[in-house]
């Protein structure tokens, strides 16, 4: 407690050094004086006629099938609604399949990137917020993280800030003593500071907002961290000299890759993730270009832009006054480009990564606070001065939760129109309803539409496993040749396993956010939980209703059979949603399935991370021992 009693009355923050942070209006357009002119890129509008016209096409050659196949007898308001419901869902995964068919063409095409030219050195400020998170892994990443650093010779100056929104008092005490273990432990030329805010005004947002107007001033950049954020030292000089040579960036965001699941639906993600995210995250890179998006850490921003122009404002709507934005981060990239800065994501630079949720609930849980404020933002699509491709990423983003529940109306639909003897996935009556002419379809058209609608759900998966070399995956960092096949494969049927309780389970999340449910800020649960039976079942109560309604609906001939492995799997919710929380780490051999790079050839920052993060949990549980006695 010595320790803890002088660090106490040191000061743990640098002088203030204090930046103007006005807010905006939404209703005004913006151009900042201080941003420069962006310079057309030539290539920019052929790659996004190259990602949305095959996307635009193919949904509306399918909306044609279905048309032929459903107006043989004149079209009904209720089939026309189920085309639309048929278009409106497969165009988004159009989409997905184009882009990651041009992120494929780019990395054919292109080399890896090179690290830029920089004429000038900038300062640039590390910031960690966290809440009620665990301290030894936010210190011991932060640790990794300032020693990697300082064994680079770079140009840069940087500053690392613990920005505490802690409120549970035993978890603020440890963060004071890892930060005085730290502190001690660091040469005095590595900068470290904390701060702990005495109320926690507007979470996060008002995290970051307090620091850039207290202390902000003194800082070209703030590279903002989240609590689970791990960058290597390459990847934090890659992004300060790519904001130190393009004057005109105002942020620059990273493509974090996944790293530290031991769990089943952990390494679900981090595999995929990985895997999967590399050609779709290039192909998003190349359409967006200086359109980019942001998805709140893991990237670096110039601060005097970010104060100038992307103070948030409060909410109104007809519903409710005064809402902070949650899913701030869209907004404030859509915020900068409208004043004339570029937001740039560069999916190439290496060692960038964060943690994932353990279990299928925790991965929910965080998935509701996101859907609430996604959809947020369909309230501010028509603000003035938006750039026509950030209204699209914040139109994406509420549709990647809306489009759940337009799935869950076609299951619906699906599963009640007619008992006859039809293979096809889009049910239709037979002399059930008067009003409604359901044609017979020959069973090799039915076959090849269900085909080529599997198909398209496969394709990313399938181009992006082609790809591996191009994106810098090597087999023997993926367990070999053998090894990665099972993974793929294992990965593709856990996939299709959860899917349609996540479908369910995000449409509840959407209901919650329509009836005004405000969703809980809490921390993320970084390890696995144990969740109990009651829990499980009041959880999964819905999933698993439905499941065993069309169980019985199958039984007695009245629901498609092709609904087998959605029905399967909803009346499985409870037994699948525990099996998600299994820690493959048990057993060496179930510790190599879905593994990746960061599994098999940990990079050196991930594994420095581990140490630190262990030696800083064994001095933690020391000192606490000492001032029990």
């Amino acid at each position: 407690m010595r320790r803890l009693g002088l660090i106490k009355a040191e000061p743990m923050m640098p002088p203030e050094s204090l930046l103007a942070r006005p807010i905006q209006d939404f209703r005004v357009a913006y151009r900042d004086a201080q941003a420069p002119s962006l310079a057309a890129n030539v290539e920019t509008p052929g790659w996004r006629w190259a990602t949305f016209l095959p996307a635009v096409l193919t949904t509306l050659g399918l909306i044609a099938a279905f048309t032929d196949w459903f107006a043989m007898d004149g079209l009904t308001l209720f089939e026309g609604l189920l085309i639309g419901l048929v278009a409106v869902t497969f165009f988004w995964i159009s989409l997905s399949v184009s882009t990651v068919m041009v992120g494929v063409v780019n990395l054919v095409r292109k080399p890896a990137r090179t690290d830029s030219t920089v004429s000038s050195p900038i300062s640039v400020a590390l910031l960690v917020p966290v809440y009620n998170e665990a301290p030894a892994d936010v210190f011991g990443n932060a640790c990794a993280m300032l020693e990697d650093l300082d064994r680079r010779e770079q140009p840069h100056a940087f500053t690392l800030f613990i920005l505490s929104d802690t409120r549970d008092e035993a978890i603020a005490a440890e963060e004071l003593r890892a930060y005085a273990s730290l502190r001690a432990r660091l040469p005095e030329r590595i900068r470290l500071h904390y701060r702990r805010r005495p109320d926690n005004t507007d979470r996060k947002v008002g995290n970051l907002a307090n620091w850039v107007e207290r202390w902000g001033g003194g800082y070209d950049a703030m590279l903002v961290l989240d609590a689970d954020s791990l960058m290597s030292g390459s990847a934090i000089l890659a992004l300060s000299d790519e904001l130190a040579a393009d004057p005109s960036a105002g942020l620059i965001q990273s493509f974090p890759r996944l790293f530290g699941a031991e769990t089943l639906f952990g390494r679900i993600q981090q595999f995929s993730s990985t895997i999967y995210g590399t050609p779709l995250a290039e192909g998003l890179a190349r359409w967006a270009d200086r359109e980019g998006n942001y998805w709140g850490h893991n990237a670096i921003i110039r601060t005097a832009a970010f104060a100038s122009c992307a103070g948030l404002p409060r909410l109104n709507t007809l519903r409710s006054k005064d809402m902070l934005i949650l899913s701030h981060d869209f907004v404030e990239a859509g915020l900068l480009r409208r004043a004339g800065w570029a937001v740039r994501f560069l999916p190439r630079i290496e060692g960038s990564y964060e943690e994932t949720p353990a279990t299928l609930i925790d991965y929910v849980r965080r998935d509701r606070r996101w859907c609430q404020g996604n959809l947020q933002h369909l309230n501010i699509l028509g603000s003035k001065g938006f750039h026509p491709i950030t209204r699209f990423h914040l139109f994406h983003g509420a549709m990647s939760y809306l489009l759940s529940p337009a799935w869950f109306v076609l299951l619906t639909a699906w599963a009640l129109i007619g008992a006859g003897q039809e293979s096809n996935v889009i049910r239709y009556f037979s002399g059930v309803n008067p009003q409604v002419s359901w044609p017979e379809l020959p069973h090799v058209s039915n076959f090849m539409i269900l085909l080529f609608m599997y198909g398209m759900l496969l394709a990313p998966k399938v181009l992006s496993a082609t790809a591996l070399g191009r994106a810098g995956h090597r087999l023997r960092d993926l367990g070999g040749a053998g090894q990665f096949l099972l993974s793929f494969l294992t990965e593709i049927v856990a996939s299709v396993a959860y899917a349609p309780i996540l479908m369910v389970q995000q449409s509840i999340a959407v209901g919650r956010s329509l009836i005004g449910k405000r969703e809980i800020w809490a921390p993320q649960p970084r390890r696995a939980g144990k969740y109990g039976l009651g829990t499980l079942m009041r959880f999964h109560a819905l999933e698993t209703v439905i499941g065993a309604g069309l169980v019985a609906g199958m039984a007695q001939g009245l629901v498609t059979l092709w609904l087998i492995p959605i029905a399967l799997s909803l009346a499985l919710a409870v037994p699948l949603s525990a099996l998600s929380g299994l820690r493959l780490t048990r057993f060496a051999w179930t510790a190599r399935q879905m593994g990746t790079a960061e599994v098999f050839n940990a990079p050196e920052i991930i594994r420095a991370a581990q140490t630190e993060r262990h030696r800083m949990r064994r001095v933690l549980d020391a000192e606490e021992a000492i001032a029990a006695e």
